[in-house]
């Protein structure tokens, strides 16, 4: 097992390249499956999660094909529609592979998807969605089998805008007769861009970003090359790590309008944010100034980074209250900053942060994949030496961030038990 040592750190300088975003990567992998013809894949970040969806989609009979950041993927010959179960479990994301089965082949026999225990994440929306299109839907004993002679396009109204929902009815409707409209949708920037690459595929996808899409059927789809967008939760992660431990850093390859509800809370907390095209710069010395934010769909504050800005608030000025409002269990990492010494009491889905002059490193172990990123964020400003366990969770969603903290003068270091 691996771990990563932290001690305090001050003055973080110098300039991060952001990664391509795990959160746009894997539904565009799973798009791949929608055409036989070869796509490129550029500005991957070869996270476990994306491991993940490769070795599934190689399973199904998928040819991959990895040089740095470029993935080459070819779809022509699948041999089965049938996700290995084991590894449908370790990932949310996985069950992105049922719309564009369904839409490819008209079956798809799958497990129930896994991921992190944040909350309960039904896929009651996605077989709604499927089954207005046409599709017959059976779930049990932890296996949904879903199965349609055609897929007609239709109206489908969200009764929450759920991202795996739209992006799953998305692949599902791009090959359907006719027109579907998909109301209430989520409009983050990753389904933007996933529907960037479908119509650069030949699909014909109108509305993307706003809450209605207009999905025209086409007969089939062709091969292209397309360059994720950057990680936004990432440049996140990496500017609050640089505010808890005081410095001015620059963040490359980002897109400034994807973080507008972070920069501007940041700002509120007392930081220096100068946006630029591609770029961003931010300074923050001395103790951040507490305040108040609710979890919400994009464009509000996302609810991946709620444990790393609770992470700084622990010791910022005053008393920060957080609500989150999409997930029901998303509070696990504020026991483990209260070993550190911070002052958190949770009541329901609100957390009431009093800052503190100071915290201590201690042990710890990531509960999820953001509370393990805003334990490294405490540890770096917490006095002594942190040690963090059960970081597979951050490698789902981080590529070598020790490295990247590291190079702007973090003390941070993985280590193995048996160093």
């Amino acid at each position: 097992m691996e771990k990563f040592i932290v001690e305090q750190s001050h003055a973080l300088k110098g300039t991060v390249r952001v990664g391509g975003s795990k959160n746009a990567a894997l539904p565009i992998m799973a798009a791949c499956l929608l055409t036989k013809e070869e796509c490129v894949l550029e500005g991957i970040s070869h996270l476990s999660d994306v491991d993940t969806m490769l070795s599934l989609m190689e399973e199904l009979g998928c040819r991959t094909c990895c040089e740095g950041e470029r993935i080459s993927v070819c779809c022509a010959d699948i041999c089965s529609t049938q996700p290995d179960y084991n590894k449908v479990k370790q990932i949310r994301a996985s069950f992105l592979l049922a719309g564009a089965l369904l839409a490819r082949f008209g079956t798809v026999s799958i497990a129930m998807p896994g991921g992190c225990s944040i909350g309960v994440r039904p896929i009651d929306l996605h077989l709604k969605g499927f089954e207005k299109l046409g599709a017959l839907c059976e779930t049990g004993h932890g296996t949904v089998n879903i199965s349609a002679e055609k897929l007609t396009g239709c109206e489908i109204y969200l009764d929450f805008p759920s991202v795996g929902a739209t992006e799953n009815l998305i692949l599902a409707s791009v090959l359907a007769d006719g027109v579907t409209y998909i109301r209430n949708c989520a409009t983050e920037p990753e389904i933007s861009d996933m529907a960037v690459f479908l119509n650069r595929m030949g699909a014909r996808i109108e509305g993307a970003g706003s809450d209605m899409l207009r999905i025209t059927g086409v007969k089939r789809l062709h091969g292209c090359t397309h360059r994720i967008i950057p990680d936004r939760i990432e440049a996140g992660t990496i500017m609050l790590a640089a505010a808890a431990a005081g410095g001015k850093i620059r963040l490359e390859n980002v897109r400034c309008d994807h973080l507008t509800a972070l920069i501007h809370k940041m700002r509120e907390m007392g930081a220096s944010v100068t946006e630029g095209e591609n770029y961003l710069l931010m300074e923050k010395r001395g103790r951040v100034n507490n305040t108040a934010i609710k979890t919400m769909p994009y464009p509000g504050f996302p609810t991946d980074m709620q444990a790393q800005l609770m992470a700084l608030m622990t010791i910022g000025k005053g008393t920060g209250i957080i609500n989150e409002t999409v997930f029901e269990n998303r509070f696990m990492h504020a026991a483990e900053l209260n070993r550190m010494g911070a002052d958190i009491k949770v009541e329901g889905r609100c957390a009431i942060v009093r800052g503190v002059r100071r915290l201590t490193g201690t042990s710890v172990k990531a509960t999820d994949l953001r509370a393990g990123a805003a334990l490294i964020i405490s540890a770096l400003a917490a006095e002594g030496k942190t040690e963090i366990g059960e970081i597979e969770y951050v490698d789902r969603g981080y590529y070598h961030l020790e490295d990247k903290l590291a190079g702007i003068g973090a003390r941070i270091e993985r280590r193995s038990d048996e160093d």
